[in-house]
């Protein structure tokens, strides 16, 4: 368990001395970096003394200065850095507004920063706000949102290890604060933070969090507990004192050079297996244990042999973790055998370097960068932090539903979730790129229908503003509002999740056939006006997407039911705008998804990279179609035809030429907005003329570009046609000339 605050020297003026207590720290860790780290330490006491201490100590008035000191001990406990130390050191002050980032950054460098705005972000959790703290304390999956939300804010791992320290202070503290608060702490550090000890294999920080938050949290059971442990502590000695001596000498004999001590069980540990198996305290065997430490493998199976020589053993008591470990990596074996006086007892038996994980985890296979004097260490570095990525998951075993856990173990990356408050304070799972729109569907379909605007972290944005992890999220709803058509334009991103987007379906089909029949022809006309494509073959457009007639085309695109992607997607095919792949293509074209099935690609509708496609299961191999191939809606609801989802490898892209016209207003820095959209969609830009009527203050810019597919054409039209000052973005005809139009000297 992390040792009890120590008592530092002190100097006159109530400050700690800095060589002492940085002494104490390097019995633990080597620490590089002195300089910075007295610095810090310097600047926390100087903050201290400016500070006015009523409003800057804990209701248990330790001061924040003494509380980075308290934090750093801990970090040098579980080996960290001298970067992590620092950042202990500098957080509270942060925290409290007294000690900005910019300084930190400009003083100790970016990834100190880096390291403290981290833990700023995770404390969302436990802000005084109590509105977001009412999760705590709440079902399953609110209290897994929680969790998989902070490991998504989690960059590097040392930011978790510190806000455990952190927290490990906030607890310790809590004893001389008010009851609400205790509470309120305790049930936070249960909830979230010892979980996150567990998962991080950190014995010694998660006993404590879990006994001193059991404490607050069970008052009397605790007592209860922790009296009968003390009434029998100096018979447990005793008893512990005489089957070690018994160990050592059995185990020299053996020439097994092991270390063997008592072991404390934690009250918490003892108060869940009671109720978890039903049992009074005197059918607990792990009151009284002993662990064993040896140096190999091998040498923890030889001790156990020689402990069951020794002594009976317990039916259904022995569990090997070596062999299969448990979930966050901890290794031992564990026995339960009737000892002398016939007094059971547990023996926990494990190398050194298990032992050291069980108590350290992540942090006992961590070197940092710098501390390694070795090149190819520091050159892993990036791999570690993605192994350690790895790591921070949690199981069944905390509480989650099994179909979270499934997702978890599942190939969604965590980078693919982002997770974000209500006004309550409920945190909300959604998919990376949802907006404010997708989060008023989350809550609820009518709230979603009748949206009207949107606060995010408590200021305005528009129904498409892309969230982030974190962000407090607030919908206005308007009686009478409707949904707007616009919202299911892909190019527009208002809708990205597949709830939203069908929800907005389902309002549009129930509205009148008549009135999708008329926007969907408009739609289609306008679009393909902004788009150049003339001369549309509706009959082969009609027959190529499985509609029966025009008016079911419209129909369908009106209501949503045909994204207008899969139109134009279809248009740019029978438009013959298709050209070779930007570099070398394989024989056959990669695709994924198909597992170690043959793979061959129809001959009726000779799919090519960047079409929509599906697999067709046949006879031991995936036939490649396009998705909207006649055959495949001929055939896909028929028995015993089987598809797959297929898609092409990243790495294969085929491009073709357009040419763009922008008439807009004149104005400075225009064409370099128009150029950063371009490049932030990553579409190559050839060449760009300009010209200007600086009589009537109009520019007018043509642009020559190489695009992937029409809908990422129109989603830059949409983007360009919404900036400042611009009249008309739209596609034109090769080779049609725009009078007077001058090569630019901006590119």
């Amino acid at each position: 368990m992390v040792q009890v605050r120590r008592n530092y020297l002190e100097k006159a003026d109530g400050s700690i001395d800095f060589k002492d207590w940085l002494q104490h720290l390097e019995m633990h860790v080597l620490l590089s970096q002195h300089e910075q780290i007295e610095k810090a330490f310097n600047l926390s006491w100087e903050l201290e003394k400016e500070a006015h201490k009523a409003e800057h100590v804990w209701s248990s008035a330790i001061s924040s200065y003494r509380t980075g000191l308290e934090m750093a001990d801990i970090l040098a406990q579980l080996h960290l850095d001298s970067e992590a130390i620092i950042a202990a050191i500098l957080y509270r002050p942060v925290r409290e507004s007294r000690l900005s980032l910019s300084i930190i950054n400009k003083e100790f460098g970016e990834d100190i920063a880096r390291l403290v705005e981290g833990v700023l972000r995770m404390a969302a959790i436990n802000e005084t706000d109590t509105s977001r703290t009412r999760v705590l304390g709440q079902n399953h999956a609110q209290l897994e949102n929680v969790r998989k939300m902070l490991l998504a804010m989690v960059d590097d791992v040392r930011v978790a290890l510190i806000k455990l320290a952190e927290r490990t202070c906030a607890i310790r503290a809590a004893k001389q604060a008010t009851a609400e608060k205790r509470q309120r702490v305790a049930r936070e550090v249960f909830d979230i933070y010892a979980p996150l000890a567990h998962r991080l294999g950190i014995g010694q920080i998660k006993w404590e969090l879990e006994d001193l938050s059991f404490r607050y949290l069970q008052e009397e059971n605790y007592k209860r507990i922790a009296s009968l442990i003390d009434e029998r502590r100096l018979d447990r000695e005793r008893f512990i004192q005489q089957v070690s001596i018994e160990l050592r000498e059995q185990l020299g004999q053996a020439n097994i050079d092991a270390e063997v001590s008592g072991r404390a069980k934690s009250i918490y540990s003892i108060w869940r297996k009671m109720q978890s198996k039903k049992l009074d305290f005197a059918q607990i065997f792990d009151i009284r244990a002993v662990r064993i430490l040896v140096p190999e493998i091998r040498d923890c199976y030889a001790t156990l042999g020689i402990v069951h020589s020794l002594w009976r053993v317990i039916p259904n008591e022995f569990d090997d973790y070596i062999a299969t470990p448990k979930e966050n990596g901890y290794q031992s074996l564990h026995t339960a055998v009737i000892g002398p006086d016939k007094k059971v007892f547990e023996i926990q038996i494990r190398t050194f370097a298990m032992d050291e994980d069980a108590e350290l985890g992540v942090c006992a296979h961590w070197r940092y960068k710098d501390d390694s004097t070795d090149p190819s260490q520091k050159d892993s570095y990036d791999e570690k932090i993605a192994w350690l990525r790895q790591v921070l998951a949690w199981h069944d075993e905390m509480g989650m539903a099994g179909g979270l856990a499934e997702q978890l173990r599942s190939d969604t990356s965590m980078h693919d979730r982002i997770y974000v408050f209500t006004p309550e304070g409920h945190v909300v799972d959604l998919v990376h790129g949802a907006t404010p729109l997708d989060f008023a569907y989350y809550v609820h379909t009518e709230v979603g229908h009748s949206c009207s605007g949107a606060k995010v972290n408590s200021k305005y944005v528009p129904l498409n503003y892309q969230l982030h992890t974190g962000d407090r999220v607030e919908i206005f709803s308007r009686t009478g509002s409707s949904p707007s058509r616009s919202w299911l334009k892909h190019s527009l991103g208002y809708a990205n999740t597949p709830r939203a987007r069908a929800k907005l379906v389902q309002w549009f089909k129930d509205q009148s056939k008549e009135d999708n029949i008329s926007y969907g022809e408009s739609l289609l006309r306008s679009e393909f006006a902004v788009l150049g494509i003339s001369d549309i073959n509706y009959r082969s457009l009609i027959r190529k997407l499985g509609c029966k007639n025009l008016k079911s085309l419209f129909a369908s695109v009106g209501a949503g039911a045909i994204q207008f992607d899969e139109v134009i997607n279809a248009a740019q095919e029978l438009s013959g705008l298709k050209t070779a792949p930007t570099g070398p293509l394989e024989n056959p074209p990669p695709v994924y998804g198909t597992g170690s099935l043959k793979v061959c690609f129809a001959d009726c509708c000779t799919p090519l990279p960047g079409d929509l496609i599906t697999g067709r299961v046949h006879e031991r191999q995936v036939i490649i179609h396009q998705a909207t191939c006649p055959e495949v809606l001929g055939v896909q609801r028929s028995a015993g035809v089987h598809f797959i989802e297929v898609h092409w490898s990243d790495g294969v892209k085929i491009t073709f030429p357009v040419e763009l016209l922008v008439t807009a207003w004149d104005r400075a820095g225009l064409l370099r907005d128009i150029t950063t959209i371009l490049a932030n969609d990553r579409v190559a830009v050839i060449e760009v003329n300009t010209r200007s009527d600086k009589t009537a203050g109009i520019s007018s810019i043509r642009l020559q570009l190489e695009v992937e597919s029409f809908p990422l054409l129109l989603k830059v039209i949409e983007k360009i046609n919404h900036l400042k000052n611009v009249i008309e973005a739209k596609r034109i005809e090769s080779g049609h000339a725009v009078d007077g139009v001058n090569k630019s000297s901006e590119l």
